[in-house]
């Protein structure tokens, strides 16, 4: 049975530092960039947009587990987030081996040094029965727009020097800065279904922008399907995103693939405990959905689980039962089974979503709102999963009431981008099998002029998929209708749940149920499955003037282990080569 993850008072007041810690923290922080734990130098765009992101240093991948003479509480998987106001908040947060003796964060910067205690979570994963340790520390009353330098440790750490990084604040008020974002990560781990060794080459494509922080959108490592090594998974996937989640924020949105057996009501109870993220406000619910606000910028970050129809979290293929592990506690799941978390907030994350953007549009300094979730309302892929109506009906009408301006997601592996939309088209589907009518609520587009690349999304929202992190399986294939030879996306209109397959004893999840010609789609990469996207925010100078948001969208050509034009096999690339550029206007809200 997964423990419910357990906190110390974070109000307490941390234990006094020594003057050797002091010493050591001051020594190590004025220290080179050399050192392992310091971020990697990678090269940045040449003139002809190439990115070559230095090869990653070679990954202590499975950590041996066989348990030591002392405990062993050496920090790993160190990764940043924003806290309640990023301006002046950063929450530190890491794993380790062993529980974990006076863990705490040293932290310098311009107002001197001081130590801020960890508070642990745990919990024991509900199908190997392994014991996690977690912890985080709440780094606040920081300077906006701020360099700071933060050593981790604990006292019974058995790394030869203390772990240490530097990090950035965010800006306040309207203020330019670079944020970038992709999906599907997963680890560089081969061993590990869906992972890829693409995954440490994304995650130095990360560090080669140096943007202020990173939006992963969900499918961040896959443990779910790798049911007997869930916490191996994770780890791997910790290891491998700290050179750059130890230097900026991260900040991720549950997938799929976070939904667990035997891990908590929904599933997440691995991701909320390694993660500290805002507080909602809704009780029983922190962590599964969140916001946070950068200058002129509102970003939401959804779990769009709740509401999707598709039933695409672990499943029980038979046609034998998954037995966990007996020091976990919890019976054989049988075959058929599947963790279907449709509304299991009852409403109560569509009500704080729509809470959420009334406020931001009613508040004139705030220009734009931007959200983060897992799945799609508008994917094309023929491989994939496609679109899906639950979104459509929950959110996409608060999308376009509230003018959310850009909607980030994942869940394909692939880059698809849309034209602004609003509103919906009517009975513009049709039953994949029977070609009856079918409502899929198609988005409207507001334009469909192929080569504009300006937009005002005060018209109408654009939605990108982003899911080309690092999986080993990127799904940049996307439908045509046959017959009209017009883009085609597939479309769940009802919940595809487990039925019996072909094989006796085993079951299987239809695909979407539905089609519709994608008048949306404005933009497909064919070429590759990955990719990541870099937005530069340029809050314009006068009140009630313009604002603007480049987007620049880099493809990995060739990462793909089989390419998908010439079947060739393909491997890992460091190059990231730029595919398009677009760029987003608004009216400012202070006119």
């Amino acid at each position: 049975m997964a423990s419910v993850p357990d906190e110390a008072d974070p109000l307490a007041d941390p234990p006094p530092a020594t003057d050797d810690d002091l010493a050591s923290a001051l020594v190590l922080l004025d220290g080179d960039d050399s050192g392992p734990s310091r971020r990697q130098v990678l090269a940045g765009a040449s003139g002809a947009g190439l990115l070559a992101a230095s090869r990653p240093a070679p990954l202590t991948l499975q950590r041996p587990r066989a348990a030591p003479a002392i405990s062993d509480g050496t920090p790993e998987q160190i990764h940043l987030t924003w806290g309640r106001d990023p301006a002046t908040s950063v929450s530190v947060s890491w794993a380790a081996p062993d529980p974990a003796v006076r863990p705490r964060v040293l932290l310098r910067g311009p107002g001197g040094s001081r130590v801020a205690s960890a508070v642990r979570r745990t919990y024991t994963d509900g199908l190997s029965g392994e014991v996690v340790y977690t912890y985080h520390a709440q780094l606040t009353g920081l300077l906006p727009d701020t360099a700071y330098a933060y050593v981790v440790t604990a006292d019974n750490d058995g790394a030869a020097a203390p772990f240490s990084a530097t990090f950035r604040t965010a800006p306040r008020g309207r203020a330019p800065f670079r944020f970038t974002s992709f999906g599907d990560l997963a680890t560089p781990n081969p061993k590990w279904v869906l992972s890829y060794g693409q995954a440490a080459f994304a995650v130095a494509a990360v560090e080669s922008f140096q943007p202020l922080f990173h939006l992963l959108n969900g499918d961040l490592c896959y443990a779910g399907l790798n049911p007997a090594n869930q916490p191996d998974v994770w780890r791997d996937f910790g290891v491998n995103n700290q050179s750059s989640a130890a230097h900026r924020a991260w900040m991720p949105c549950p997938g799929n693939h976070e939904i667990e057996f035997g891990n908590g009501p929904q599933g997440l109870t691995s991701y909320l405990t390694r993660y500290t993220l805002p507080d909602n406000g809704v009780p029983g619910f922190r962590g599964r959905w969140y916001s946070f606000r950068i200058g002129s910028v509102l970003f939401v970050s959804l779990d769009a689980s709740d509401v999707v129809f598709q039933d695409a979290g672990p499943l029980v293929a038979g046609p034998d039962p998954l037995v966990p592990a007996a020091s976990a506690g919890n019976g054989p799941i049988p075959p058929g089974t599947s963790f279907y978390i449709r509304g299991y907030s009852q409403g109560a994350q569509t009500a704080w979503l729509e809470r959420t953007l009334a406020a931001a549009r009613g508040d004139t300094s705030v220009d734009w709102i931007i959200v983060q979730m897992h799945q799609d309302a508008t994917s094309s892929s023929a491989t994939g999963n496609g679109s899906d109506l639950g979104i459509r009906q929950a959110w996409l009408p608060l999308f376009d009431q509230y003018q959310v301006d850009l909607v980030l997601c994942g869940h394909d592996h692939d880059y698809e981008r849309s034209f602004p939309v609003r509103g919906f088209d009517g009975q513009a589907g049709r039953d994949a099998v029977t070609g009856e009518p079918v409502q899929t609520l198609r988005p409207h587009p507001v334009t469909t002029d192929p080569d504009a690349t300006v937009f005002d999304t005060s018209h109408g929202t654009v939605h990108l998929i982003l899911g080309g992190g690092g999986t080993s399986g990127p799904l940049d294939e996307y439908g045509i209708n046959a017959a009209s030879g017009l883009r085609q996306a597939k479309v769940f209109t009802r919940p595809n749940r487990p039925a019996p397959a072909a094989a006796p004893g085993e079951f299987s999840r239809a695909g979407a149920d539905a089609l519709e010609d994608a008048t949306w789609s404005a933009m497909r990469d064919t070429a590759t499955g990955y990719g990541i996207a870099v937005f530069d925010v340029h809050p314009g100078e006068v009140r009630g003037g313009m604002t603007s948001i480049m987007l620049r969208y880099f493809h990995a050509v060739g990462a793909d282990p089989v390419h998908p034009d010439s079947s060739q096999p393909g491997a890992p690339t460091p190059k990231y080569t730029e595919f398009e550029t677009i760029t987003l206007v608004r009216r400012r809200s202070d006119g």
